[in-house]
């Protein structure tokens, strides 16, 4: 019998828990804890993105200010607000939400201090993963990482395969993993014999963006199975990486989508920015 993991209910816990301590923080430091968010063009998808992210931080009392830019503002100007808002120190995090406009270059996101990168994409905040120092984290594999560790799911010692490359989500994830002593392969568009390198994952997460890639026949029996896709099935319907009617009964531990990694992300991001307040007072 499966258990799903449910991503709404562990963020919903560890945002009450992140509110007491930006409640205290704010008492003893008299000061707000501040996240900018740059928001460039009309994309959907960021904007609700933008609104969850504004409404979580209303959750938690993080002061949200959000910067509305025209979907033809040019790479200067783009670059001119993350210099201004990089040396404002009543500040704590900045997150410029992509994708960009084609037009635009994502290396404006470089201007963003390694103390301020709240979304953990910095080299230097990604090379210390890879080291394995403290540092902040890609909100989406780090919130994963405290979904099974809420769940005491066993990571030590277990074969751990992460569909997917990416610098947000794939990579880092694979870096987590391999950090809490899990054997880790990553797979991707080049991997032959996908099936059966899925096959042999005690922990699968899938991260490849394509709706229901990863079927029944590549699971195995008493796998945990995280999703970590957002897509639309062919009844235009949200649904994840995994084909979870046909492969949850497979499953120790599977997450759902909506509902699962979504929630945690945002949680994570919250908790990115608090921690930045901290260090900043150090």
């Amino acid at each position: 019998m499966f258990k799903i993991l449910d991503g709404k209910k562990i963020a919903e816990q560890l945002r009450c828990e992140l509110t007491e301590k930006i409640f205290e923080f704010k008492k003893i430091k008299g000061k707000k804890i501040v996240l900018a968010v740059i928001l460039v063009g009309q994309n959907h998808a960021s904007q609700i993105y933008v609104r969850n992210k504004i409404k979580a931080c209303e959750e938690v009392g993080i002061t949200s200010l959000v910067h509305r830019l025209p979907e033809q503002v040019s790479q200067q100007e783009l670059e001119n607000l993350i210099k201004t808002l990089a040396d404002d120190k009543s500040i704590n995090g900045i997150l410029v939400q992509l994708p960009l406009p084609a037009h635009l270059s994502q290396s404006a996101l470089k201007l963003i201090p390694d103390s301020k990168d709240v979304d953990g994409f910095s080299e230097n905040n990604v090379g210390k993963l890879c080291l394995n120092l403290p540092t902040t984290v890609a909100c989406t594999p780090y919130g994963v990482m405290k979904m099974l560790e809420y769940e005491h799911i066993e990571i030590k010692g277990k074969n751990a395969v992460v569909v997917g490359r990416s610098n947000i989500v794939g990579k880092p994830m694979a870096m987590l993993l391999l950090n809490a002593d899990a054997t880790v392969t990553v797979c991707h568009s080049k991997t032959k014999n996908l099936k059966e390198q899925c096959l042999k994952a005690d922990i699968l997460v899938a991260a490849i963006g394509q709706a229901k890639f990863i079927t029944a026949d590549m699971v195995k029996d008493g796998a945990t199975v995280i999703d970590v896709g957002m897509n639309r099935d062919e009844n235009g319907k949200v649904c994840g990486d995994v084909d979870f009617e046909n492969v949850k009964d497979k499953c120790a531990y599977i997450t759902p989508v909506p509902g699962g990694v979504g929630p945690m992300t945002i949680t994570m991001l919250m908790y990115n920015t608090y921690m930045a307040a901290l260090r900043s007072e150090n």
